[in-house]
């Protein structure tokens, strides 16, 4: 695997789903020192050459999906956290429509459902169809995308937040504000 994808793997799997393993301090917003990650990344893969911020900086910067965000000494996984209780995104008014690409498998649960977090801290919803498409291809190599009514569902008083320019958030999404577009 190359060295960029593991490490990406490795920075995500430490941020969003089990820091306590890698002796990271997150804090409220999700946020762990670069210092700290670094270490821990290499006392626990022994990786040769050592890890070093260009590394991690040369991922953010190359990722087809803005994952990672850094604010000055600090990092943090931007969304797909199953820590309950940590992150806390931003609430914003989402556009009309979103996306939501998932296995045909799925399909029934959802639809009797709605979307649910399943081990997540939230739903993801993506901004337009490619990107759903790309995120169910995870699960199905010809996803089934459902168009989410997000603005009936603001409306109604669903609350969502911004993840970045391309992911959507929200806590728990009703099937009847879904439908199924392919």
């Amino acid at each position: 695997m190359q060295r960029s994808v593991y490490l990406s793997k490795k920075m995500s799997y430490a941020l969003r789903h089990n820091p306590q393993k890698y002796g990271l301090q997150l804090d409220e917003y999700g946020y762990a020192k670069i210092s700290d990650l670094l270490a821990a990344l290499n006392r626990i893969h022994h990786l040769d050459p050592p890890v070093n911020v260009t590394d991690i900086q040369n991922i953010i910067q190359n990722s087809d999906k803005e994952r990672f965000k850094i604010k000055g000494d600090q990092i943090c996984a931007l969304y797909g956290h199953s820590i309950s209780s940590i992150i806390q995104h931003q609430q914003g008014t989402p556009p009309n429509a979103l996306y939501h690409g998932t296995a045909h498998r799925f399909l029934a649960s959802i639809m009797q459902n709605g979307l649910l977090p399943m081990g997540r801290q939230y739903v993801h919803l993506s901004s337009d169809i490619s990107m759903a498409e790309q995120v169910g291809k995870r699960h199905d190599q010809y996803p089934a995308i459902l168009k989410v009514d997000a603005a009936q569902a603001f409306h109604d008083g669903i609350k969502f937040y911004i993840g970045n320019d391309q992911v959507w958030l929200c806590d728990e999404l009703p099937s009847q504000y879904l439908t199924r577009i392919q």
